[in-house]
Parts: structure tokens; sequence; C-alpha cells
């Protein structure tokens, strides 16, 4: 139930909390903007969707230390979604990605209204791990336009690399540097600030703090540099006046139309966004041998994004760095995400007149080596090594985000996912199996020393028999039985079988008329509960050329000679 933690919430507990929500917030702070940068909107946008949104996952939510708010996949997704209706830096842009929220907000709700939290099996690791990747690497070089302080645009790495060659001439020097020296502290405090700390003396504590702060100290340095130098006769681009104050609560915008240009988007986006978020939430409460509800999580997600909705922010989820982050500080509930809020509800009021002298390209850099722990080039490794169908779904769904862009991305990983395991399952595994000697197990005659029986074949079949393999099982028994004069039995190992479908029961029936010609009997063993009902059912058994055993030792033993055979690899 949503608030059980409160029954059980110490003063020790809140001072756990305390600290993550401090530290949390002083990485969320450099975050929200970067990401409303990334997503082509106003930076105080990033400011409202990590305010309301944490509060009502902290209500909703069943992870107690899952953080949410924006995050650089679903901003990028947000900025290719909304682009192709509206002009980047319009009024209409930003009503889009606030309807963008809400119509995401609400196709989660209604998922997890209906218990629809399985939604995160159908999304494979490999399709998830390659689009992450992918968008990662699209992400990076799209921050480098606000690096080198040109126009460049693009919605995937072709157009991206072509679009920033031509304007590799544009670059702004000032730019450039302020970029470059913000990137490069900020990838040397992420590896050698905190142990350079704890050399100095400094408690683990305070030294963990620091070393997590890179991003605000980039932040406040560059503001520093950017007020003094007076960047803007330069022409470096600054984040630019911000609003102070709380985000106004307001309906979305409702209008049908919009909305229904949105909808596919706003489907991936959430689809990507509760997976993203489940796969985080998952890994870090079995760290504390905590579970998480799926269904809930839909529910609360959705209540995050409507929250964003109403407060003009953009879509949001769990995020993976400023979560795993929550969690090594030591929150202990969600009380942590409340803190956190106020924190950046703080920041919204009193630190935005500090704001506007930002630099972009301080904020590029930020993306940029925030985003570069997602990229897993090690993954098309492990994949080709254990599976060559996840290969292919992995290198498909990279591929394809890079060239086509994000959404039509990840469609592909699916429906390669989709294919590729269709296609296993129409040629399922099976072997023939002989007696482990001395013993009642039967293993494959090509991988172990076995006894086989020349009247006889054993075949375990390891995988249910539907229409689409109805047919490869017919012509392997036909191809095994070719020639085989000594045969007289099949015995169908059936234990990894669930279900057999009206395809393939008719196919077992032609199978066994065709043995019965030959002289040859079909049975069957070690038959499973659910698909023995199923066919007694229907009159297959009473005409059954063979019999049904119990177990395939028990086949083995009546329809034996006693001429034996060892199989010799």
């Amino acid at each position: 139930m949503p608030w059980q933690w409160l029954r059980e919430y110490r003063r020790e507990t809140f001072a756990s909390d305390l600290l993550a929500g401090v530290i949390v917030t002083i990485m969320l702070i450099p975050q929200s903007l970067a990401y409303a940068l990334l997503a082509g909107l106003p930076a105080e946008m990033g400011l409202y969707a990590s305010i309301l949104p944490l509060l009502a996952y902290a209500l909703l939510g069943s992870s107690r230390t899952l953080s949410v708010g924006p995050v650089a996949v679903v901003s990028l997704m947000t900025a290719m979604a909304v682009g192709k209706i509206a002009e980047t830096g319009s009024v209409e842009y930003a009503s889009a990605a606030i309807a963008l929220a809400a119509l995401s907000g609400l196709m989660l709700l209604a998922l997890g209204f209906l218990c629809f939290g399985f939604l995160a099996n159908f999304l494979s690791h490999p399709v998830v791990s390659g689009f992450i990747t992918a968008s990662a690497i699209v992400i990076g070089l799209s921050q480098v336009r606000h690096l080198l302080g040109v126009e460049a645009s693009g919605d995937n790495l072709p157009q991206l690399v072509l679009s920033l060659f031509r304007h590799i001439a544009d670059t702004n020097p000032l730019t450039l540097l302020t970029g470059l020296l913000a990137l490069v502290f900020l990838v040397w405090s992420r590896k050698s600030l905190q142990p350079l700390l704890l050399k100095l003396g400094l408690p683990t504590i305070a030294a963990g703090i620091l070393s997590r702060a890179g991003p605000v100290l980039v932040m406040m340095a560059t503001v520093v540099a950017s007020y003094l130098l007076d960047f803007t006769q330069y022409d470096v681009a600054l984040v630019g006046a911000i609003p102070s104050g709380l985000p106004s609560l307001s309906l979305p915008p409702l209008d049908t139309a919009l909305w229904t240009q949105l909808a596919g988007s706003a489907l991936l986006i959430s689809i990507i966004g509760f997976v993203e978020s489940v796969s985080v939430g998952k890994t870090l409460a079995a760290k504390r041998r905590q579970r998480i509800n799926p269904n809930r999580e839909l529910v609360a997600l959705g209540g995050a994004n409507m929250a964003s909705a109403v407060s003009g922010g953009f879509p949001v989820t769990g995020g993976f760095s400023r979560s795993v982050v929550n969690f090594d500080a030591g929150a202990q509930t969600q009380a942590a995400s409340i803190l956190a809020a106020i924190g950046i509800a703080l920041a919204a009021l009193f630190l935005t007149p500090i704001l506007r002298y930002l630099p972009n390209a301080a904020l590029a850099a930020t993306i940029i080596v925030a985003v570069s722990s997602l990229v897993d080039l090690e993954l098309l490794r492990r994949a080709w090594r254990y599976s060559v169908s996840d290969f292919a779904a992995v290198i498909t769904t990279i591929i394809a985000t890079l060239l086509l862009g994000v959404e039509l991305g990840v469609l592909a990983g699916i429906v390669v996912s989709i294919l590729l395991h269709l296609y296993k399952t129409t040629r399922p595994h099976m072997a023939v199996v002989g007696a482990v000697a001395g013993t009642e197990h039967y293993r494959n005659v090509e991988r172990h020393n076995v006894i086989t029986h020349p009247n006889l074949v054993s075949l375990r079949i390891d995988e249910s028999l539907y229409f689409a393999n109805a047919s490869y099982l017919e012509d392997y028994i036909y191809e095994l039985v070719a020639d085989n004069e000594k045969l007289e039995h099949v015995i169908l190992q059936c234990t990894a079988v669930n279900e057999i479908d009206m395809s393939a029961l008719e196919a077992l029936e032609a199978i066994d008329h065709r043995l019965r010609e030959q002289g040859i009997t079909l049975n069957l063993s070690e038959v499973k509960g659910p698909v023995m009902d199923s066919l007694q059912s229907i009159d297959f058994l009473p005409h059954l050329s063979g019999r049904v055993f119990l177990s395939h030792h028990q086949a083995v033993k009546a329809l034996k000679t006693d001429e034996i055979e060892p199989y010799i690899i």
C-alpha cells in the first residue's frame, strides 16, 4: 500500500533520507536544465518536471528508492515527437510537450488499472539495451552543436553528422573552450575527484557528495565566468531569463487533433519509460530484498506524468543515474524524493536569476557525460557469443535507431525480436535420446554416451506444439524413421510440451496414421496434466496406435527388445 513506509518511519530513517534528498537535489538541478535543453524546451520546464512528479511518485509508487524526473532518452523522444508538429522554441512546441506528458500519463494510468504490468516482459533486454546505447550516441552527438556554438539539427546519425559538418566553420571559439573545459572536468570528477578528496582527509560522506556535485560545480564556475566576462558580447549562447517561482497549475491543452498526432509517440514513450523505470526499480529493490509491483508502477508513473503536465512539465520516468545515486546515498523511503522535490522548488524560487548566465555548452557537456555511461558496445560482443538471434535483435535496434531515429529504432527492435522468436518456435529443438547407463535418465545421443534400442526411437520435443511448427515435426519424424526396417515404435517425450493446439493435433494424427501404415506405433510419455486433459476431451487417444506412459523410462522398458545399441559419440 502507498505510504506503508510511514508506519515504520524513524528519526534515523529521516537522517538517511535527508542526506539522499540533498545529494539528489544537487544532481537534479543541472540535469533538469540539461534535459529541458535536450528536449528543445525552456529551462524552467526541466525544473517544473522535477517537482510535482517526484511528489506524485512518492505517493503512488511501490519502489522506495526510485527517483522520477526528466531522463535523457525520454527527453530525446519528446524532442523527436514534438518537433514533427511544431517549431522548436515556439509556444506551440511547449504546449505540445505538455500535452505529450498528459497523454503518456493517461495511457500509463489506463494500463495500470487494467493490470498490464506484464508489458515489461515484451521488450527483451537486448532490444532495450541496444536502443538505449544507440539513443545515447544520438543524444551525445546532438549536443555537439551546443559545444561548438553552431546551428545544426537532425533526428538521426547521418543528419546530425552532415549538419555539423556543414556548420563546423561557424564554431564559436569561446563556446568551444567553455564546453571542452566543462567536459574534461566532468569526466575527471566522475573518476578521480572522490579519491582525491579522501586523500585530503575529507569524510567519506562529504567526499561522496562533492564528487557527485561535479555538474553543480561546472554550473557555478561557468555562470561566474559568463557574468564576469560578459559572454553575450562574444555570442556565447546562454540559458537566458528563467521565470522565478513555482509552476502554476493548469490543464494541459485539450486539442483532439494534437492528441491524435501525438498518440503513437506517447505510447512508445510510455512503454520505454515504464520498462526503463521497472528495470531500475527491480534492480535496486532486489539489493534490499524488497519487491516492486509493476501494475502500481504503471499507475505511479502515470500519476507522475499527469503531475508534470498540469505543472507545465514534459514526460518523465524513473531515471537510472539519479535512482542509483539516491540508493547509494542511503535513501530508505520515498521521503528522500519528497525532500528532493522541496530542494528543486527552492531552486526554482531563488536560483533562477543566477541561472540566466549559464552557458548552453556547460549543459551540453553535462548531458554528454551523463549519457556516456549508457553506451554499452560490449553488449554486441556478449550477444554475438551467446545468441545469434539476440545479436540480430541488438544490431538491428542499434542500426535502425542510429539511421532512422529513436521511434523507428525501437519499433524495428521489437519487430525483429518477435520475428526471431516466432522463427525459433517454428523450428523447435528436438533430440533423439537414450538411457544413461545404470539410471532412468535420458539424454541427447549426440551429447552423451547412452544406450538405445534398435526397435524404437525416443524423441524429446523441447517446445509446445502449435500451428507454426506442426509441419516441421512431421518432416522431422518422417526423416527419422525413413529406411529403418528394424523400427517398431516411436516414443515422443513430451516433458517440455505445455500446449498442443488443433493444428498440431492434426499433425500428430497424420503422423500416427502414416506410421501405422508402416507397422510402427506412436507413443507418448510424460504428458503434462493440462495437455492430457485436452487430449482426453476428444477421440485422439482411443485411436492412437500406441500408448501413453507416465514416465519415459516406463515406455522404453515396455517397448524395448533385449538387444541394445550403445551410442558412442
